[in-house]
């Protein structure tokens, strides 16, 4: 009988666990829970609602019950975030979100203790005002006493694990999100902990992707009424464990994983860290089978998500089926926005802040729903092509084919644009690209699946994939000249 194996996949806005098992040459997914992701703002500071999210890996626990005994559990998350175990095991706080404004000025006060150059050099990450390092020099000048407490830093993925398990690790992936890990040696960089006041001691110890953190604890089993299995660490990085779905044949090819964050990948076998990855402020992380995964973080769905709760606040109900049909129905290549502009990252007016951007960059200002629709459809197509260049530059590798995994397959009209701005074939899905990686991982564990390549192979079959090819590429040609105008 084959394995049947949970993958708990938390999403930054919403979760989900699912069941799978291989049948064939095929993976079969049964989605047998389903939850929302809510941050709590409380005395201004943005929280994720931990005990909340461990309540819903607890119900999906339950659920399975009606499917037969597991033979392992694994979970992924977003990457970054953390939670401080102190030296009684017990959670002091709950973890903050990394939109939270604890971060504002830590980057150019990391400048200070480690020059630029030296950090991105040491750690090979994007440097971006929401990595750990910089979550952690905030509490270094702000909250010592907390850090004083702490016996170990648990990345989320490696939290929950914890919550499941009582082991205290750090998957290397995950770990590699941090801008504390040393991409070369494929370990924390002590170093750089240590120019930025972090001590070493709160780094857990680094397992590899696919290895067995431990067994469900005695606690969980009796209260839940189920019996014990492993709790596997799978790439708990979700971008990561997207990669291992990726349906691709070729040895060099890039891939985008579209949800909240636009993740613009290729994957390398060793990392890229020199002055043009620099420059370009291109991310190494960590992949499963000692892949790096070399990629530009790219705010994704997160400012239709984030405009659609804006219009919910004035009292205009939209689904995303009628706002992408406002979209469609918007005048063409009218404004551009860079989707990465600092002002779009907190949470709030989205559409307010399109136009104030539209008008200080002397661009036509967008009126309408469907006109700031349009504005964001195409500034993301766009800020793709710009990304895909870089990689091409950073990489010397020409990419034919864009592979578009995860849950933003599911909005085709941007799949299509995306063929359009980069003059390059799409192939869009699968749409489960996370919890397909994270339970091929688990199965490889289990030995039902042989190797990285073979579950490539077994997730081509195993969804519908979709195909774009690009469309108006002079009139495109165009609009990226202007886009590259208004944003550098």
């Amino acid at each position: 009988m084959s394995k049947r194996v949970l993958a708990i996949d938390f999403g930054a806005s919403s979760g989900r666990a699912i069941i799978g098992t291989l049948e064939g040459d095929k993976i079969s997914l049964t989605e047998i829970h389903r939850f929302s992701n809510d941050p709590v703002i409380l005395n201004g500071t943005m929280y994720w609602d931990v005990l909340r999210l461990f309540h819903e890996i607890k119900q999906s626990l339950i659920k399975s019950k009606e499917y037969g005994e597991l033979d392992s559990i694994a979970i992924d998350t977003w990457g970054v975030d953390f939670g401080l175990i102190d030296k009684d095991g017990r959670l002091p706080e709950n973890p903050v979100h990394y939109r939270d404004a604890r971060t504002a000025g830590m980057v150019d006060k990391a400048y200070k203790l480690i020059p630029q150059d030296e950090l991105y050099g040491a750690t090979g990450n994007q440097i971006m005002e929401i990595n750990t390092a910089f979550q952690l020099l905030s509490l270094v000048q702000d909250r010592p006493e907390l850090l004083e407490r702490a016996d170990k830093l648990l990345l989320m993925p490696d939290l929950f694990a914890y919550f499941l398990c009582g082991s205290k690790r750090a998957e290397r992936s995950i770990a590699s999100t941090t801008q504390l890990f040393d991409q070369r040696k494929k370990d924390w960089s002590y170093d750089t902990a240590k120019q930025l006041g972090i001590k070493e001691s709160l780094l857990p110890e680094i397992i590899e992707s696919g290895n067995v953190v431990g067994m469900l604890s005695d606690e969980i089993c009796n209260e839940l009424d189920i019996k014990p299995c492993k709790i596997i660490a799978v790439c708990g990085h979700d971008t990561q464990s997207a990669q291992v779905a990726v349906p691709a044949k070729e040895k060099d090819f890039a891939f985008l994983s579209s949800g909240t964050w636009s993740l613009l990948c290729t994957e390398l076998d060793e990392p890229i860290i020199n002055q043009t990855s620099a420059a370009l402020n291109v991310t190494n992380e960590q992949g499963y089978a000692g892949k790096t995964s070399f990629l530009k973080n790219i705010i994704g769905l997160w400012l239709i998500q984030e405009s659609r709760r804006q219009w919910m606040r004035e009292g205009q109900q939209y689904s995303f089926a009628e706002l992408e049909a406002a979209a469609k129905e918007a005048e063409p290549f009218r404004c551009f926005i860079d989707p990465d502009a600092p002002e779009f990252t907190p949470a709030g007016n989205i559409p307010r802040r399109i136009r104030e951007y539209c008008e200080k960059t002397g661009q036509y200002v967008p009126q309408t729903v469907g006109e700031v629709m349009r504005c964001i459809y195409e500034s993301l197509a766009l800020k793709y092509r710009a990304s895909i260049a870089q990689l091409e530059e950073c990489t010397g590798k020409k990419f034919e084919t864009l592979y578009v995994i995860g849950g933003g397959t599911k909005d085709k009209f941007l799949s299509k644009l995306t063929a359009n701005a980069c003059g390059i074939n799409v192939s869009s899905g699968p749409v489960e690209a996370t919890a397909l990686g994270n339970i091929a991982v688990q199965l490889i564990h289990h030995g039902e699946i042989a190797d990285l390549s073979d579950a490539r192979r077994i997730v081509a079959n195993s969804e519908t994939i979709n195909s774009f090819s690009p469309a108006d590429t002079a009139a495109w040609d165009k609009a990226y000249e202007r886009f590259l105008a208004v944003t550098n």
